[in-house]
């Protein structure tokens, strides 16, 4: 399915975009809003949730390891749904909430579709599964050659040829 690098791309730079950004602006986006909405240790954990958020940003675009990528993906994007989204529910009702949410939802329901589907056709996880069939493939014919008689020597009979010497 080629159209999925659509999907990876769509997902991927969201994330890695966000990712960047908390580190150019940590006030309102990094540091800042994570000890705005108590997320623990926020010194370290928006640094860390940005670097996820753009290595595994990255290999979602390039499709490589594109189904393990989306895991701390998905744990990032459900705690920003938890620690966000349902305080919104919660105060402000279920269409401010819905306003908000629309990028996380995508960006979950993407991801939950790359954990299930994989990278698709034009990636990096593609290539190198192709190139393991490929490699497997070789690997087989030189077996089976490997396990036929060569009968192209002087006095082996082939089967079949009534007991005959080659010659």
């Amino acid at each position: 399915m080629r159209a999925v690098i659509l999907i990876r791309v769509l997902v991927g730079w969201v994330f890695v975009s966000e990712g960047i950004q908390k580190f150019l602006f940590p006030d309102t986006l990094g540091v800042g809003r994570f000890t705005k909405i108590g997320i623990p240790l926020p010194q370290f954990s928006a640094p860390f949730v940005g670097f996820v958020e753009i290595i595994c940003g990255v290999l979602v675009i390039l499709g490589l390891f594109t189904r393990f990528a989306a895991i701390p993906l998905l744990i990032v994007i459900f705690t920003a749904i938890a620690t966000t989204k349902i305080p919104m529910l919660v105060h402000q009702g279920i269409w401010p909430m819905l306003h908000e949410s629309r990028v996380d939802f995508s960006m979950f329901l993407g991801l939950a579709f790359l954990l299930i589907v994989g990278a698709g056709a034009l990636s990096v996880d593609d290539t190198r599964r192709r190139i393991g069939d490929y490699r497997v493939s070789r690997a087989q014919k030189r077996a089976a050659a490997a396990q036929k008689p060569d009968y192209t020597t002087a006095g082996q009979s082939r089967p079949g040829s009534g007991g005959g010497v080659v010659s």
